[in-house]
């Protein structure tokens, strides 16, 4: 087992409009995990680098990271006999940045390194998907870039795209949290087959001018399949969106909400346009994936 090291995992966004719990792309913002075995017992430290609300974050077996660590290294078969733990948030909680999906694969890699294991990106993948029961947050962590995930059987897949170089993902993150569970049982049992054949045209169309035509971005994410059954639980967020579409941008929720997440060439939003209530900063796309380093 290792005596210590860091893991520098990237946020996410998902669904990029039509592509619910399919698309996710990682960003430019990063939680740091270190970790170093001890003798015996746990210790974790977190610290709030700008994440907000790290408060309320567990400091027990019960904290994600931790209890990601822990089944991993089970699933590998080694025990660390204690650990010690400093986690620095950046990434915001409960705001649509996949700050949960990067908790857990910060744990995951923590799990192989403390193995003595290089990453496995299959393995990975099916212990970091199954924390949240699908792939498209975890896989953006784990390789970067932009992923388009789905399960076949009780297995997880995600193939890494390359977005488009011209491409500057710029968010909207409100003051107001929003929790996946809640959001998620806002949706209907079943939608409209023209619902579903719309999205189902506009994902395929969103490959392309994610990777290939940027200029195609505004049609691409358009979305009937989840985010007006949503916008309750987020009015100012919906309302941000259907703006800056109506300016020409691309823009999203950024997975469960209530970030806004705008696919931008300029890395600005246009003139005019009201983000009271909104702090508004560009995010490059991150390309690297999890890393993990000796210390």
């Amino acid at each position: 087992m290792s005596g210590g090291f860091k893991v520098t995992v990237p946020a996410s966004t998902a669904n990029l409009g039509p592509g619910f719990d399919a698309f996710g792309m990682a960003l430019g913002l990063y939680d740091v995990v270190e970790v170093r075995v001890t003798d015996a017992g746990l210790k974790v430290e977190v610290v709030d680098a700008g994440a907000g609300g790290v408060e309320d974050v567990p400091t027990d077996e019960t904290h994600l990271v931790v209890r990601a660590i822990r089944r991993t290294c089970a699933h590998l078969g080694v025990e660390p006999p204690g650990l010690h733990l400093r986690c620095s948030n950046a990434i915001p909680h409960a705001r649509g940045l996949g700050s949960s999906a990067a908790a857990v694969v910060s744990g995951v890699a923590a799990g192989y390194a403390l193995a003595g294991r290089e990453l496995d990106a299959f393995g990975a993948l099916q212990l970091a998907a199954g924390f949240e029961g699908h792939a498209d947050n975890a896989a953006a962590s784990l390789f970067g870039g932009l992923v388009v995930a789905w399960c076949q059987g009780a297995e997880f897949h995600a193939e890494r795209l390359v977005p488009h170089e011209a491409i500057r993902p710029v968010v909207a993150v409100p003051s107001v949290r929003s929790a996946t569970a809640t959001t998620r049982g806002l949706l209907p049992a079943t939608v409209p087959h023209a619902d579903a054949a719309h999205n189902a045209g506009r994902a395929a169309l969103a490959v392309h001018a994610l990777t290939a035509k940027p200029e195609l971005l505004l049609a691409a994410t358009e979305d009937r399949l989840h985010q007006h059954y949503r916008a309750p639980a987020y009015p100012a967020s919906g309302e941000l969106v259907a703006t800056l579409r109506a300016h020409g941008v691309a823009a999203a929720v950024s997975g469960a909400g209530p970030t806004v997440l705008a696919l931008t060439t300029t890395g600005i939003l246009p003139p005019g346009v009201d983000v009271e209530g909104f702090d508004v900063f560009e995010l490059p796309v991150d390309l690297t994936g999890v890393q993990v380093a000796a210390q």
